[in-house]
């Protein structure tokens, strides 16, 4: 079991999102994932700063993280813009970016800022294309495609990856898994389908399973019964992508998710990751999984 930080890059300055990422790397989280979206969901008047360039920055100020996205919209980027600005950061962190992606979930950004295509199934069609570009521009041989959403001729980028750039890919319909299966290295299972991984885990190929799971960290008994409410009241529509616990409770959560067969979590404090959080849940948590 490895641990990423999931820390989305709204309503915090950028100073402030370099010192939990260090943090985070000192605690022993393996990487840190960030969001992608045009406006914040559910949290409009919020700041909210770009995916790949706050992936950048966080690249420039860590030495060890791995840094992607949980995951980044297809739909925003044309691939060859997508393809160029991963190898860049693949070269600029030594062979420490991973790509996230996904086709879309916030429905409502594609009409409030014009973005197409806007129905389910051209969005995973878009998306496959895009996985098929990406691999034949990373080739650095020229590349003619011909598909419905793209078309390249004798297109060719230089330079390539410093080795292979992992991919990962979320969800669980039928098309999604099939894009899984033929392109992905992780396959995040939303939490809320737990229950349906031992049936679709055979789907998803070799792709290794990660989660996302919010988590309450609890560091004193006495503290229990308050944070318990706090949390629940800010967090409890999450359901079961909210666990609550100390650090023998969380290390026992997480240890029957390994047991199950998922290797990566990524962790969502619903304090927003303070580095004393961070601290004590590596020291607790990811020292006693390792």
């Amino acid at each position: 079991m490895n641990f990423h930080l999931y820390l989305p890059q709204m309503r915090m300055p950028l100073p402030v999102m370099v010192e939990r990422a260090r943090a985070a790397e000192a605690a022993g989280f393996e990487g840190i994932g960030l969001m992608d979206h045009l406006a914040p969901p559910m949290a409009l008047d919020q700041p909210m700063w770009e995916a790949m360039v706050t992936a950048a920055w966080l690249i420039a100020h860590t030495e060890r993280l791995v840094v992607g996205h949980l995951v980044l919209c297809d739909a925003f980027r044309h691939p060859a813009v997508l393809a160029r600005e991963a190898v860049t950061l693949d070269h600029a962190s030594g062979g420490r970016f991973e790509l996230g992606l996904g086709w879309g979930s916030v429905a409502a950004e594609f009409d409030t800022f014009g973005v197409a295509p806007t129905e389910p199934r051209h969005k995973v069609g878009r998306m496959a294309e895009t996985l098929q570009v990406l691999e034949a521009l990373w080739s650095g041989r020229p590349v003619d495609f011909d598909g419905v959403y793209h078309q390249l001729r004798q297109a060719a980028q230089q330079p390539t990856p410093l080795g292979h750039i992992p991919v990962v890919i979320g969800g669980v319909g039928p098309k999604t898994l099939e894009l899984v299966a033929a392109h992905a290295d992780w396959w995040n299972l939303p939490v809320h389908r737990l229950s349906k991984l031992d049936e679709l885990r055979p789907r998803a190929g070799r792709a290794r399973v990660s989660v996302q799971q919010m988590v309450g960290f609890i560091p004193s008994e006495d503290r229990r019964a308050e944070l318990n409410e706090v949390i629940g009241r800010r967090f409890g529509r999450m359901g079961g992508g909210l666990v609550i616990g100390s650090a023998p409770e969380l290390v026992e959560h997480f240890a029957g998710l390994a047991d199950r067969g998922i290797e990566r979590v990524y962790a969502w404090f619903t304090d927003f990751a303070a580095p004393e959080t961070l601290a004590r849940f590596g020291a607790e948590v990811i020292a006693a999984l390792g």
